[in-house]
């Protein structure tokens, strides 16, 4: 009873991240494996990119492997065990606003394309800009249900009926 009663107190006294704001537990981690298997896909493309001799190529292929280790390095911080910084940088990454990390993981995944436009750059980095995608649809905040919509428009009706009678009045 006590440990369950201390991890909320203890949760609360620190500051939230602020993804968890508007995000059900399923998403974030809907979130967090599409991160990294967008990882996994930008490892291996990036590798099949550089096997050339077009410089590009090669440019579009490291840029991919440095985003995979990026967003190993945000999403799985447990993958990265022997940098000693990793987990400071998925506590910062955590604290970050889900609309900058889509604006963050859709920026990665984009500049490869515009490297070098080839099948392996996109479908290497269409994962990756999934879940840049999924953080922004985050962003966006859940859907109201119409009962509660009918409910402010009727509060803010009123309010406008009562401003009307004012003014008649006075």
């Amino acid at each position: 009873m006590s440990g369950s009663g201390g991890a909320p107190a203890a949760s609360a006294s620190s500051a939230p991240p602020a993804q968890e704001e508007g995000m059900t537990w399923w998403y974030r981690w809907l979130c967090r494996l599409s991160g990294v298997l967008g990882a996994v896909s930008c490892a291996i493309s990036g590798l099949f990119n550089c096997i050339t001799i077009h410089p590009l190529n090669i440019a579009a292929g490291v840029w991919m492997i440095m985003n995979a280790f990026i967003l190993l390095l945000c999403e799985a911080p447990f993958c990265c065990q022997f940098i000693e910084f990793a987990n400071t940088v998925a506590e910062k990454v955590d604290q970050l606003r889900s609309w900058q990390k889509a604006v963050f993981y859709c920026g990665m995944a984009v500049i490869p394309i515009v490297i070098s436009l080839t099948l392996t750059t996109l479908l290497g980095n269409a994962i990756a800009f999934a879940t840049g995608v999924l953080y922004g649809l985050s962003a966006l905040g859940k859907k109201g249900d119409a009962i509660s919509y009918a409910r402010i428009q009727q509060q803010r009706q009123q309010a406008d009926e009562e401003k009307l009678a004012e003014t008649l009045e006075g």
